[in-house]
């Protein structure tokens, strides 16, 4: 059996949705350039030669990994007292009307090693500059949901330039990388309820999943909703263990078969065995599903992926990415065939229940694709900082993503307060996320960073933790399902 098997089943269930009238279609809203003008930049926001670009560093790059928190704030958090969020921060000094806090007067300055935005372009003045024109003509956009009105050709145009990055016929905007998760999940679990004729779906009909045990929370849930339609057979397998998964894959006679697996592990920073995917894909003819949130704008020449970083671009069948992490913004997309696409927008109801992506974010998403493609310096200085980190501490990394585990609850915390009294904001990372005997400190590198700001953070990474002694990251932990 061979992939191509899935584009059957997938026209199959699509006829069906036609038949019982609930196919749904987007039908963009155009939104003029020329009704309003603004000072900030006259020329068109669609022209891709228009958006300013540099070819190193810059002082506004240091925005995406510097940050301030209030004094107060700093102490609960160093006395690990418990807070509620209440030192408010308002630019002209004042107290809030409901007075729930006041104006801090000093504060903390923190280097951040926690955060996602692993290419620094949330700071970026192309982006800015994008989103501040989309506000200024059009405000926030039409507010709905895309099947109603939230859907224009901003979103449109995001659509079309990342689909060509991940080399997709098509894309799928969501509002988030979780949303499209458990858009994508649900929609699988429709199609043998489509295929079927008898209310309940038939055990031929039925949709085997494999999912590996580390994969993210927003697989699990989707999963978990697919289930529910009892139409779908869950099979987890040992995290990137092939020959657990090639063994599972012998034993299901299911003929309906789905591989999900991030791409690019969020907590333990290590890569699914791409090529031994691809291997498995032609022997057992899957559909290969990746989740490439960690990966995107990151790996590969042009920031393609994981995918394009193992040269599997076309093994992949279907792509999910978000916008929230490397590309410096918000928001998910699923980057598939058309016809996948049409199926996830009339069944997947994490997207069609969501209002859209506003149109300034949708903007400045744009934007920073474009950015991320040009700026190839950034991709680059990113994977130095990696080769930097080996060096500075001899643990053989392999990615942006830095599990170092610590062992308990308490290790961890200690090792987080330490590390954020020495001025660098870095979480323990701690149960439900991991299990209780494997938690860790999880560092994240940025092409903001600097060789000098490694040298500070492994510094005071030394005096808390043993190098030589920690789990940088493991590969056989519990399931998540």
């Amino acid at each position: 059996m061979e992939t191509s098997s899935w584009d059957y089943w997938v026209e199959q269930a699509l006829s069906r949705l036609v038949s019982l009238k609930l196919i749904r279609s987007l039908r963009p809203i155009h939104l003029s350039h020329n009704h309003k003008p603004t000072p900030i930049e006259p020329n068109n926001a669609h022209n891709l030669d228009e958006y300013q670009v540099f070819d190193e560093l810059r002082e506004w790059d240091r925005a995406s990994v510097e940050v301030e928190i209030a004094e107060s704030t700093f102490q609960r958090w160093v006395e690990d007292i418990p807070s509620s969020g209440d030192d408010l921060v308002f630019s002209d000094g004042e107290e809030a009307d409901n007075k729930v806090g006041e104006f801090p007067k000093k504060f903390k300055k923190l280097l951040l090693f926690s955060g996602n935005d692993y290419l620094g372009l949330s700071s970026h003045p192309a982006v800015a500059k994008a989103a501040a024109k989309a506000v200024q003509e059009h405000g926030m956009g039409p507010r709905g949901s895309a099947l109603i009105c939230g859907y224009t050709n901003y979103h449109r145009l995001l659509e079309s330039c990342l689909a060509d990055l991940k080399k997709k016929e098509d894309c799928l905007l969501c509002p988030t990388g979780f949303s499209a998760n458990m858009a994508f999940m649900t929609a699988v679990g429709n199609v043998s309820s489509l295929l079927s004729a008898d209310e309940k779906p038939l055990k031929d009909k039925s949709i085997a999943i494999f999912s590996d045990a580390l994969n993210h929370a927003s697989i699990i849930d989707g999963i978990r909703l697919a289930e529910r339609q009892r139409s779908v057979q869950v099979f987890v397998y040992r995290h990137c263990d092939m020959s657990h998964l090639n063994g599972l894959l012998s034993n299901c006679t299911v003929k309906k078969k789905i591989v999900v697996t991030d791409s690019l592990f969020s907590m333990d920073g290590d890569f699914a065995p791409m090529t031994e995917l691809v291997k498995l894909r032609k022997k057992h003819g899957f559909l290969l599903v990746i989740d490439d949130a960690h990966g995107t704008f990151v790996c590969g020449k042009n920031g393609g992926g994981v995918a394009e970083e193992f040269n599997c671009e076309t093994d992949v069948d279907i792509c999910i990415g978000t916008l929230s992490k490397a590309a410096g913004c918000h928001g998910g997309f699923i980057a598939c065939s058309k016809r996948w696409k049409q199926l996830i927008q009339s069944r997947g109801r994490a997207f069609i229940f969501s209002t859209s992506t506003p149109v300034p974010v949708a903007a400045a998403a744009h934007a920073a694709v474009m950015v991320a493609k040009k700026e190839k310096w950034r991709r680059r200085a990113i994977w130095n900082r990696v080769l930097d980190f080996r060096a500075l501490t001899g643990i053989p990394i392999t990615s942006p993503i830095i599990s170092l585990i610590v062992g308990s609850e308490e290790k961890s915390l200690q090792a987080s307060r330490y590390l954020l009294r020495s001025g660098f904001h870095v979480s323990a990372i701690r149960p439900p996320t991991v299990p209780p005997n494997l938690c860790r400190l999880r560092v994240t590198l940025s092409a903001a960073h600097t060789m000098e700001d490694l040298k500070k953070l492994t510094t005071a990474l030394s005096q808390c933790i043993n190098f030589q002694d920690s789990g940088f990251y493991y590969t056989n932990g519990n399931s998540k399902l």
